[in-house]
């Protein structure tokens, strides 16, 4: 299975998926959706039905303001009675709730503002919609402001943490006695993934739809598939050329599953690995290096593009690599060492002696 199929298979999923979320969801939702499909990716119209599910379940079963209509029942004239003052009691909410999954304690649900904004979003567009296409007489979702987004320090691994990552790979000696039971078999598969990433910066998704062929030795490059669907080449450097190809050599005697054949990267069940695979195999050994840290495969890509922006400087170029569309999104992840940057002009000598 290449990348391409891959990603199909996983579109056709979230395509069952926000099918069988319409159901629930009031039938005015399927023109809205429909409008969706040319403009937005399959992932993103799945997660506005995981949003307006609950908007108007909140709607119907907590604020109860449609005098017992289910949402399956509700029509436009009933979206027209939705107020800024609703949405905004919602947003309140969303804050702490108790999911309902039939039994007598519901898992807790929070949200932060991430959760709180992108769920305002998912709303805005539903009303955007319908005002714009004189369904409604009014876009109350337009008057509730965007919860106050405050940054977060950007989680990596220091120069000699990531060092001591590789290390820990390499010797499994600090891994539990059955965990040591499978290192011989993954030692090699893991560095290989681990030292890919933390020397390209890559997304998870990109890594692990890495087929044999899209890499080129003699260019030192990868070919992958970015989001959106686009293709590029990223590069690398020998610490991860030398890694892959040891991996390679193991990799050569495996006896990949029907559909499997060309995947880089296998499992101990001979499958392409899997997103929780590696999300798992990168907190098993991180551990080994830092407790105080949650390190993540993204917190990996982090680390790699915090290393390239200290070496050049250029935000540009660190956009470019990582394949952010917008620099701006670069410059307010790396601001902080914009600022260490900026500091260094202290050392500026006025009177030379």
């Amino acid at each position: 299975m290449n990348d391409f199929e891959y990603s199909r298979q996983q579109s056709q999923r979230d395509i069952v998926s926000t099918r069988h979320i319409l159901k629930e969801l009031p039938p005015f939702c399927r023109e809205f959706f429909l409008s969706l499909n040319d403009v937005t990716s399959t992932k993103t119209r799945l997660n506005y039905a995981y949003d307006l599910r609950l908007f108007f379940k909140y709607l119907t079963e907590e604020a109860d303001m449609f005098d017992g209509k289910s949402t399956e029942q509700l029509t436009t004239d009933d979206l027209a009675r939705i107020s800024a003052t609703d949405i905004r009691f919602f947003m309140d909410y969303l804050t702490y709730y108790v999911k309902d999954d039939g039994t007598i304690d519901g898992e807790t649900v929070t949200n932060g503002e991430c959760g709180k904004a992108r769920k305002l979003a998912s709303i805005r567009k539903l009303f955007e919609y319908f005002y714009s296409t004189e369904k409604i007489p009014a876009n109350p979702a337009q008057l509730v402001k965007t919860p106050k987004m405050h940054e977060k320090a950007i989680t990596r691994l220091e120069p000699d943490e990531a060092a001591r990552l590789l290390d820990e790979i390499e010797s499994g000696s600090g891994l539990t006695e059955g965990q040591k039971k499978f290192h011989n078999f993954t030692k090699a598969r893991d560095l290989a993934l681990v030292t890919l990433l933390l020397g390209t910066g890559m997304r998870l998704s990109e890594c692990i739809g890495i087929d044999l062929d899209h890499i080129d030795f003699s260019l030192g490059g990868i070919r992958i598939r970015r989001k959106g669907g686009s293709e590029t080449i990223i590069y690398f450097g020998d610490e991860v050329e030398e890694a892959l190809q040891s991996y390679l050599v193991e990799r050569e005697n495996m006896d990949p599953l029907p559909g499997h054949e060309n995947a880089l990267f296998l499992s101990l069940q001979n499958k392409r690995i899997s997103r929780s695979s590696v999300q798992n195999l990168v907190k098993k050994y991180s551990r080994l290096v830092t407790s105080a840290k949650n390190i993540s495969p993204h917190k990996l890509r982090s680390t790699f593009g915090t290393n390239l922006y200290r070496e050049t400087g250029d935000i540009y170029l660190v956009a470019d690599v990582l394949g952010h569309k917008d620099v701006n999104t670069t410059r307010k992840h790396y601001a902080e060492e914009s600022d260490e940057n900026r500091r260094k002009v202290r050392n500026v000598k006025i009177r030379r002696t």
